[in-house]
């Protein structure tokens, strides 16, 4: 706990049994509450790494994606009691000790949400990011900023910390189940009003890190610049896209037959849905 704010890691896993224990080992739990792990129906060792670690986790029946195991995370931590929940992905690609300040920032009662920027400082091309991914995340971040008029350094870092309240008010049950889920709530919080902090990350770019393909990225900077799109329709009034309507579907608005519920030893029950 922080000030009395019970914090919880989650971890939306795929494929990562390789990284997982340092990712985990480095977490700080003078801080840390809880961690949890959603495996996305991995094809390693992923959950027999997380089961012998001693890591609470369920497991996806299927490969959902990205954004579908990050439903799944933020379901399970409210359920659980959390104020303040920072997913952290579990490839070691972001550093776990900035798991304190990043709550820190949001105990404080000035921020609702804290990103992880890899572009602050020298920490993305110094960690290793591909030049062509740089450069991409550079000019999707520069057409954002000048559509949503901000000054944030980076729109697409898989490191945030959120208070609960975040979680709670967003319609995420209207977000894409695939990468683009990240930008889209994102540009909700945004849309919706809330202040977005930026903390310097640095990030680790090595043989065996999670990364997605070249078609996968293309398609993604794609639905980046329709979520900009109808983000600008619905600030202009011209229309309400899902995505950014206050009735639209919330966390616990969703289905989520896709968890299984293994029982066992450090595993975690699956939380009763709400109508």
């Amino acid at each position: 706990m922080l000030n009395g704010k019970k914090i919880i890691v989650v971890m939306p896993a795929y494929n990562a049994a390789k990284t997982l224990q340092q990712t985990y080992e480095e977490i700080p739990r003078e801080v840390v509450d809880e961690v949890i792990l959603v495996d996305d129906s991995s094809r390693d060792e992923t959950v027999a790494v997380a089961r012998r670690l001693g890591i609470r986790h369920v497991v996806h029946r299927e490969n959902l994606g990205y954004g579908a195991n990050q439903k799944t995370c933020y379901r399970l931590a409210l359920e659980i009691g959390a104020d303040i929940v920072i997913m952290l992905h579990p490839d070691y690609q972001y550093p776990p000790q900035l798991i304190t300040p990043m709550a820190g920032m949001i105990v404080s009662g000035l921020y609702h949400v804290v990103i992880g920027s890899r572009v602050l400082g020298r920490g993305a091309l110094a960690g290793g990011m591909p030049r062509y991914k740089y450069v991409a995340n550079r000019v999707l971040t520069l057409i954002q900023n000048l559509c949503l008029g901000r000054k944030l350094t980076e729109y697409h870092s898989g490191y945030r910390a959120f208070s609960r309240e975040v979680l709670l008010r967003l319609p995420l049950g209207e977000n894409h189940d695939d990468f683009v889920f990240d930008n889209q709530m994102l540009l909700q919080l945004i849309y919706f009003g809330y202040e977005v902090a930026e903390i310097t990350c640095p990030s680790r770019y090595f043989e065996g890190a999670s990364s997605i393909s070249m078609r996968r990225a293309t398609v993604y900077g794609c639905r980046v610049l329709w979520t900009t799109a109808q983000y600008l329709i619905a600030r202009a009034g011209l229309g309400r896209p899902r995505i950014f309507r206050r009735d639209g579907r919330r966390l616990f608005d969703a289905h989520a037959d896709h968890v299984a519920d293994a029982g066992g030893v450090g595993e975690l029950p699956l939380p009763a849905l709400r109508d």
